[in-house]
């Protein structure tokens, strides 16, 4: 009987197969499928429209990459088995499960305290228990307790394929063409020495492009001033539910998934409790920003529905911390524009920082593997671009205001 085979179709790669039944097993399951209701790049559409790609598009954008960096592997004689493929494959295809609505933005919010890389791996625990098991490999390589150590480097890692897909991604559906990256070149240098995954000689000027891309991706889209002033007034419009909350309001229930997390929720992830939140998606939160621009405290209906209008707050981003005398005259404007005490004026006026770090050196770092078999760190290469500074965090400081 021949094999099944799916092919889907991906606007940025092309056709990506899918011919094993454990990665059926994986796709066809609620908690993967989740992943279809969940924007990936959070709030980014309000600045880039066409940014509405799913998390369920960006992991199987990864597989695919995972699929090629695999056969890449395996023609240069690194010995990959079967069951170490797939394993690598329904890895990377469950790496992002854990995001909750609008992804980053929220993640502090929901599940206080709980990583979504905690989360993902309990999913990915649980479905091990359904499949009988089929996904101990997985949860070895994705959790680093697998000897072969660049297969984890594949999934998690300075230069892994969950990177080189969103940065090609998000670059496509924004059009923001300063994030392209040559991922097929990446993949093609690829190489394994001491059980570590490394780049050949040649790929050196591809890792600096990779390197660059990301940062310039960073400010451009992921941290736009815009994108920051929407994801800040959607953590202060929960933030603001939960004030109330505490203040004894009991008419902010939306009757839809969230609502367990915001006045239920003790902080123990149970079966229970991470079944619910398999539930949520981006729909339940806009349901309920949509209730709550109809409700009578001023200050969560105002932040609602700029939320929903696109009315967003202004925002102005500098090198240095900005003076507590421009915060204090902004704070005090707003209160008088809206009618609401300064405390309540805290919601639509605030400071704080944003960094962007190009190469995280505390973490394992890109190795160059020279032709005469040396190994060197991506921040010993003696070039104009690739040298000690790329590893200096670059901070900037906003102040949102109305």
């Amino acid at each position: 009987m021949a094999q099944k085979q799916k092919i889907i179709n991906d606007p940025v790669y092309g056709f990506i197969t899918i011919n094993h039944p454990l990665l059926f097993s994986i796709i066809s399951h609620p908690y993967y499928q989740r992943l279809r209701r969940i924007h990936q790049m959070a709030l980014a559409y309000l600045v880039y429209p066409g940014a509405v790609h799913t998390r369920l598009l960006h992991s199987l954008g990864a597989y695919h990459l995972m699929c090629n960096a695999v056969n890449e592997l395996r023609a240069k004689g690194v010995y990959i088995t079967p069951e170490e493929e797939m394993a690598a494959k329904a890895g990377i295809l469950l790496h992002d499960v854990g995001h909750g609505p609008f992804s980053h933005a929220l993640e502090s919010q929901l599940l206080q305290g709980v990583h979504h890389e905690d989360i993902s791996l309990m999913i990915m625990k649980i479905m091990n228990t359904q499949l009988g098991g089929q996904l101990q490999m997985a949860i070895d390589i994705f959790t680093n307790n697998y000897p072969k150590k660049f297969l984890h480097q594949l999934i998690s890692g300075q230069l892994d394929v969950d990177r080189m897909d969103y940065l090609t991604r998000d670059s496509f559906f924004t059009g923001v063409s300063e994030g392209v990256i040559g991922y097929d070149r990446i993949l093609k240098m690829l190489t394994v020495h001491n059980g570590e995954l490394m780049v050949e000689e040649k790929g050196i000027y591809s890792i600096e492009k990779f390197l660059v891309a990301r940062r310039q991706m960073y400010w451009q889209v992921y941290l736009h001033k815009t994108v920051l002033s929407a994801e800040k007034m959607l953590v202060n419009l929960l933030q603001r539910v939960r004030d109330l909350i505490a203040q004894g309001a009991t008419d902010l229930h939306t009757h839809c998934g969230i609502d367990f997390f915001l006045f239920n929720f003790d902080g123990v992830m149970n079966l229970d409790t991470l079944d619910k939140f398999c539930k949520l998606d981006d729909g339940d939160l806009l349901v309920a920003v949509k209730k709550w621009g109809t409700h009578t405290d001023m200050v969560l209906q105002t932040l609602a529905n700029r939320l929903l209008n696109r009315q967003l707050l202004k925002i102005n981003i500098q090198s240095d911390p900005f003076e507590a005398d421009f915060v204090a005259h902004k704070l005090q404007a707003a209160a008088t524009q809206l009618g609401i005490s300064l405390e309540e004026a805290g919601y639509f006026v605030f400071a704080g920082e944003a960094d962007n770090t190009m190469y995280t050196t505390n973490k394992e770092g890109i190795n160059i593997l020279f032709k005469d078999g040396s190994v060197k760190d991506i921040t010993a290469i003696d070039d104009p671009l690739i040298n000690q500074t790329i590893s200096a965090p670059i901070k900037k400081f906003f102040v949102c205001y109305l």
